[in-house]
């Protein structure tokens, strides 16, 4: 099931949705949240975010589960150092981390972009929304399509071209 359709789930009320989102998301989310913050509190840190994602499912707007969970997480991780009087030169690591997205491209840039892959289902817009979207490493996203981790390597290059070529305006080349 795609992210959107489980916080659509659990939007619905669904904690099943809940436990999948969160396997997921949270050990990139993790590593992310360890730059800014003390080891012990990355844990829960992560628990406030996806209450926080489960309270606010019934208002995500399907603009990339990765970019909203990580809004969710900056936020939590700032009001957590700022219950507990850290320096604010640490709140501001936190807090001026760029959302993965924007700070590449807008969403409509990108969304445009990502239709030079194909259409969804295709090898290449699968392998960009496995490794892209949800964030899983080759090996993964080798075993979910049955293909060589070589191949899932290929793809990778030709559509990191392919988007490129797109957001320059040249088409793919």
């Amino acid at each position: 099931m795609e992210d959107d359709a489980l916080i659509a789930a659990m939007a619905g009320g669904d904690d099943t949705a809940l436990r999948v989102l969160f396997s997921r998301h949270a050990p990139w989310l993790a590593a992310r949240l360890r730059a800014a913050l003390p080891a012990a509190d990355v844990e829960d840190v992560l628990q406030e975010t996806f209450l926080g994602a489960w309270r606010g499912a019934g208002s995500y707007r399907r603009e990339g589960a990765g970019g909203w969970l990580w809004g969710i997480a900056r936020r939590q991780a700032a009001l957590w150092l700022r219950r507990r009087g850290r320096p604010e030169t640490v709140l501001a690591t936190v807090e001026e981390q760029p959302d993965p997205i924007d700070a590449a491209l807008s969403r409509v840039e990108l969304a445009g972009a990502v239709e030079t892959l194909g259409p969804e289902g295709s090898p290449q817009r699968e392998t960009w929304r496995l490794m892209y979207e949800e964030d899983r490493t080759v090996a993964e996203v080798a075993d979910l399509m049955g293909v060589p981790a070589g191949t899932v390597k290929s793809r990778a290059h030709q559509i990191r071209r392919l988007l490129r070529a797109a957001l320059q305006g040249g088409g793919a080349q």
